[in-house]
């Protein structure tokens, strides 16, 4: 059964650091292209981060750019999420996806960490 599983969550003040994980349990995870979405309260999932499968060449919301790399080991079948200068907006559940070869979107997903930004 494929999972992606994330960590790494949790509660720090403004302009702190995290690093979220996702551990997937595929095969050929370098043939994913891997992404992080969040989800505020009350408002839509939003794209974060993302690194495709060839190359791994990466892309970021606006919002993010800057301040957030996303990044993945191979060997390791994970996927990082480096968070710098948090702000409170940034508050959110965070999800990872993986989009799987003859998929045109995302097709799986974590159940999500939260990360919290205090003021």
């Amino acid at each position: 059964q494929v999972q992606l599983l994330e960590s790494g969550g949790g509660l720090v003040q403004a302009g702190g650091s995290v690093r979220l994980s996702c551990a997937a349990s595929v095969r050929f995870f370098s043939s994913y292209t891997m992404g992080w979405f969040r989800q505020a309260p009350g408002k839509e999932r939003e794209f974060v981060a993302g690194t495709r499968r060839s190359g791994g060449s990466t892309y970021y919301a606006d919002s993010v750019k800057g301040r957030f790399t996303i990044s993945r080991d191979n060997a390791k079948n994970t996927v990082y999420l480096q968070m710098n200068s948090l702000k409170p907006e940034d508050t959110a559940v965070y999800y990872c996806a993986a989009q799987g070869l003859g998929y045109s979107d995302y097709n799986l997903w974590g159940q999500g960490t939260q990360v919290t930004v205090s003021s």
